[in-house]
């Protein structure tokens, strides 16, 4: 093997592990055909993928082939025929079909070939249907405003029942003051009914005058 032969086989080899990297860290993967676009047109298209974070690439189909054996994607080696582009995803994995379904309809020119999302694969019909999904930051939001609503109604409702509950258990009845001054009141002491029998025959001697003697008994003394 010459040199510029081993030289060449190298470069097409670094390629390779590249294109395999890149589709073994991928969460998708979209081809599309680009022939027909503009520079202007791919520029901006290149742009709006940058911003969704997603890897847009030509390569050539023979070495995307050899790239792909072990990496899940092997399904996509079917529709390698002709100008392909790879759009691939590591975090959001509906964002190239989306971004790439924009710019279809916005140029009027390219075409979806195949795409594998989160393993599973898709044909030109199944991505426009993929397209349509919304991003992944809607979803959370939209999910994550549809558990707080219920939350949100079942906090008011409880506080509404402690408020409720708060303010009858501050209320109290007031009692009429002559009520109160009647249960300030002490209770006074019965008086005897009584009164002590030996006490009572004792005043009544004291009360008797005393008794006089017969004439005979008074005359003998004398």
């Amino acid at each position: 093997m010459s040199e510029t032969v081993k030289a060449a086989y190298q470069e097409k080899q670094v390629i390779i592990d590249e294109i395999k990297d890149k589709f073994t860290k991928a969460q998708s993967a979209v081809v599309v055909d680009y022939i027909g676009i503009t520079v202007d047109e791919a520029n901006k298209m290149r742009k709006n993928l940058r911003d969704a974070d997603v890897d847009y690439t030509v390569y050539k189909n023979t070495l995307v082939k050899r790239a792909l054996e072990g990496t899940g994607y092997e399904e996509l080696e079917q529709v390698l025929t002709g100008p392909s582009a790879f759009a691939l995803s590591y975090d959001d994995a509906t964002a190239p079909a989306r971004i790439l379904a924009d710019a279809i309809n916005d140029f009027k020119k390219m075409e979806f070939k195949g795409g594998i999302i989160e393993g599973t694969y898709y044909d030109s019909e199944g991505l426009k249907a993929i397209a349509k999904i919304p991003p992944r930051d809607t979803l959370i939001a939209k999910f994550l405003g549809s558990i707080q609503s219920p939350i949100s109604k079942a906090v008011r409702t409880f506080k509404a029942i402690a408020d409720a509950k708060a303010e009858e258990g501050g209320a109290t009845e007031e009692k009429p003051a002559e009520a109160v001054k009647e249960e300030a009141k002490p209770a006074e002491k019965e008086a005897p009914v009584k009164a002590d029998k030996k006490s009572a025959e004792e005043a009544k001697a004291e009360e008797k005058p005393a008794e006089e003697k017969p004439a005979e008994e008074a005359k003998s003394e004398e």
